[in-house]
């Protein structure tokens, strides 16, 4: 089909983008708790009759639309958990639950995700490939789309490729920003822990310190990213909070250290972390301490594939825009470690809608969700 004429066709759709929107944004709720959610969901793709349709991760669900078996498997995911944040919008529609706010967009994904399968109902008969929906849970906490994968989400049938897509608002409304390669960061969560002994302030000699441990372990941790790894990479090392001891005058016995790493590059994590593992060996050596390596969040690299960027670029015309590769996290990136994928930012910032991601006053006109449902009706192969 003709780009111009599924974005004239799309925008018959836009009622629908909004009653969805709205009702979603209504009832947010945090990862694997998004029971109303998926009812809604359920409730909804249950009229449109997919061919198959089942939960997978605990509240994340699966539709799929056949084709006639003449095209690619292509899988189309949305996030559908919301934040802990206390919504100051003033809408109408505001979130129903005190305290749960969808300040990052997934109300806007999952109407978008919805409406498409309306819209894959609509073209049923005309259908080349096969199109699986991921409706996908706890995007913001541990990362639904592992689960979702090892439950077999993207099997039966294989999905050949995958696309997903974020709002954004600071990209304009009207215009749909992405990039070759490297496009959101790997990142990890990690934890140090340090146990040593106690020992009173007059007699240190008797005591293992991880207060003075834990000081020259943060300064070898950027010394490692700033002398380790190649300058060319980005690699990032962020210690956001750190506690230790309970007295003035006496050796603190352990340290807890919480930090981040973001890298562009799953390859070079890897190298970084090898470099960290060694950090702790050299600190456990030098003040004996016993250093232990937690991880507690692991996305990798948002790497959209070249040949699927460049089908996307075209689809897009002038709506596309050269988007800069951010050093925020994604676990679309899981998706794209299985299968070839594309990742995308739909913008929505406008006079009236500028407030950043995750903030309490977030909001956006559902219209701004017309490109990206015009974009994923195109990469669909249809039949005379």
């Amino acid at each position: 089909m003709d780009m111009k004429a599924i974005e004239i066709e799309a925008a018959g759709y836009e009622a629908c983008l909004r009653m969805h929107r709205r009702a979603l944004h209504r009832i947010p709720e945090i990862g694997y708790q998004e029971h109303k959610t998926h009812d809604y969901l359920m409730a909804q793709l249950e009229q449109l009759r997919p061919d198959d349709l089942r939960t997978f991760a605990q509240t994340g669900i699966r539709a799929v639309f056949r084709g006639n078996g003449t095209g690619r498997v292509l899988a189309f995911r949305a996030d559908i958990d919301a934040l802990p944040v206390t919504e100051q919008t003033g809408c109408s529609f505001a979130s129903e639950h005190a305290g749960c706010m969808h300040a990052c967009g997934h109300d806007g994904h999952m109407a978008n995700l919805l409406t498409f399968a309306q819209w894959l109902a609509d073209h049923r008969a005309r259908l080349a490939d096969d199109v699986v929906l991921l409706f996908q849970p706890a995007e913001e906490t541990t990362g639904g789309a592992k689960r979702m994968i090892d439950e077999g989400a993207l099997e039966n049938p294989h999905v050949d490729v995958i696309y997903g897509m974020h709002m954004m608002p600071d990209v304009p409304k009207g215009k749909i920003a992405t990039c070759a390669g490297a496009l959101m960061a790997q990142t990890c969560e990690m934890d140090f822990v340090l146990t040593g002994q106690s020992a009173h302030g007059a007699t240190p000699h008797l005591g293992r310190d991880t207060v003075s441990a834990m000081a020259h372990l943060i300064t070898l941790l950027q010394t490692t990213v700033a002398r380790r790894i190649d300058p060319c990479q980005t690699a990032l090392i962020t210690i956001g909070r750190v506690e230790a001891g309970e007295q003035r005058n006496i050796l603190a016995s352990r340290a807890q250290l919480e930090g981040i790493v973001r890298t562009f590059s799953n390859r070079v994590y890897e190298e970084l972390e090898a470099h960290i593992h060694s950090d702790l060996q050299a600190v456990e050596l030098a003040f004996g301490v016993k250093a232990e390596f937690i991880k507690r969040v692991f996305y990798p690299c948002v790497e959209n594939d070249p040949a699927e960027f460049e089908r996307v670029r075209a689809l897009l015309g002038d709506r596309f825009e050269l988007a800069r590769p951010r050093t925020v996290a994604e676990d679309f990136s899981y998706y794209q470690l299985s299968v070839p994928g594309v990742f995308v930012f739909c913008g929505c910032m406008d006079e009236q809608h500028q407030s950043p991601l995750h903030a309490s006053t977030f909001d956006f006109d559902e219209a701004a969700l017309l490109p990206g449902l015009a974009l994923f009706a195109g990469l669909v192969t249809y039949t005379d």
